[in-house]
């Protein structure tokens, strides 16, 4: 079994500040990338960012020079998003995202609960 527990989030004002964390845990071999995506009620789920085991990253076009993922590069298990100058149209719930390679040898995508985001004035 992993577990993927997020934390963080919540509301922040226009222009303002949010930071989420994810740590994974449970029967896991390795872990290839971790990711962050985010969901509107009615829309589809979509990529907010991704960073892979080498820390290479990549960004939504709607996020780029706003937000920052990382991971911790001791343990590689918790991957965080910096996110700031934040606008009403970043409100929407998160999810933390990561591909593991399971003590069994096995591959699979497992997600967090889902953490809100609110901006608003």
């Amino acid at each position: 079994q992993v577990q993927l527990v997020e934390s963080g989030g919540g509301l922040a004002q226009p222009g303002g500040s949010l930071g989420l964390s994810c740590a994974v845990s449970g029967s896991i071999f390795s872990i290839n990338y971790m990711a962050w995506y985010r969901q509107i009620p009615g829309n589809q789920r979509e990529l907010v960012a991704v960073i892979n085991s080498d820390a290479g990253t990549n960004y939504a076009d709607s996020v780029k020079g706003r937000f920052t993922i990382s991971r911790d590069s001791a343990r590689n298990t918790v991957v965080y998003l910096q996110m700031n100058s934040l606008k009403p149209e970043d409100t929407a719930v998160y999810y933390c995202n990561a591909y593991v390679h399971t003590s069994q040898r096995l591959w699979g995508q497992f997600w967090g609960q889902g953490t809100q985001v609110t901006v608003s004035s």
